[in-house]
C-alpha cells in the first residue's frame, strides 16, 4: 500500500474527503517526526511505539576489498509493534 492508497482507505473508513484524509495523515506524520527529532518516544496504544536509538561507532569490513573501515555513530528509527497489532498480523 502506498501513500495514495492509504489516503483513500482513510477517507473511506472515516467518511471524510481525500483532501481531509491527506491533511490528517500529513499532520500525523509531521507530528511524529518532530517528536522523534526532539528525542521523544511516540507510543500509540494498541498500534506500537516509535523511538530513536543511538548506534555507536564501529569498525566494519568492506566486502569488496576486505579492508577495515570506520562506521560513524548514528541515530536510527525503531518501531516496536503493540500487542493488538502483533496479534492481528499473526
Amino acid at each position: 500500500m502506498n501513500k495514495t492508497e492509504l489516503i483513500s482507505a482513510i477517507a473511506e473508513k472515516a467518511g471524510i474527503s481525500k483532501v481531509d484524509a491527506k491533511a490528517a495523515l500529513e499532520a500525523t506524520i509531521a507530528t511524529i517526526s518532530d517528536a522523534m527529532v526532539n528525542g521523544d518516544k511516540v507510543a500509540l496504544i494498541g498500534f506500537g511505539t516509535f523511538s530513536v536509538a543511538e548506534k555507536a561507532a564501529r569498525v566494519g569490513i568492506n566486502p569488496k576489498s576486505k579492508e577495515k573501515i570506520e562506521i560513524a555513530a548514528r541515530k536510527v528509527v525503531k518501531f516496536k509493534a503493540g500487542a493488538e497489532l502483533a496479534e492481528k498480523v499473526k
